[in-house]
């Protein structure tokens, strides 16, 4: 966000903001070291979306998360998605993240295996 010279305020705003939505509110004073492993990956999720990037590439984005905190985490990508148009592009195994998708490629062997949309999750 500095580099986008968005000011302090806003700044902080939009942390909090995203920390909020990965169910961190109560850690925004928290260091690193301080936060779980599934906590530090819900900070890294906060961190990359805080620019508000027309484009995100997730590998395993719900890896290390409950339940609960990775369908917050799914329903603000959704979110993004209808609200920015902020593309999700997810590398993943997790079946609740490929139930979510609006398109699944399948790949085995490197080579693509199947490619569907689905239109029951486009609105």
């Amino acid at each position: 966000m500095l580099l986008q010279n968005i000011p302090k305020t806003k700044r902080t705003k939009r942390a909090v903001e995203l920390l909020e939505a990965v169910s961190l509110g109560d850690r925004v004073d928290s260091r690193p070291a301080q936060l779980s492993g599934g906590q530090q990956q819900r900070v890294a999720v906060a961190r990359a979306l805080a620019s508000r990037p027309n484009f995100v590439l997730a590998d395993e984005p719900a890896a290390n998360l409950d339940s609960h905190a990775a369908e917050s985490l799914l329903d603000m990508m959704d979110q993004l998605n209808k609200n920015y148009e902020m593309t999700f592009v997810f590398s993943t195994h997790d079946p609740r993240v490929i139930k979510r998708a609006r398109r699944v490629v399948t790949l085995e062997d490197g080579a693509v295996k199947s490619d569907v949309g689905r239109l029951d999750a486009i609105e």
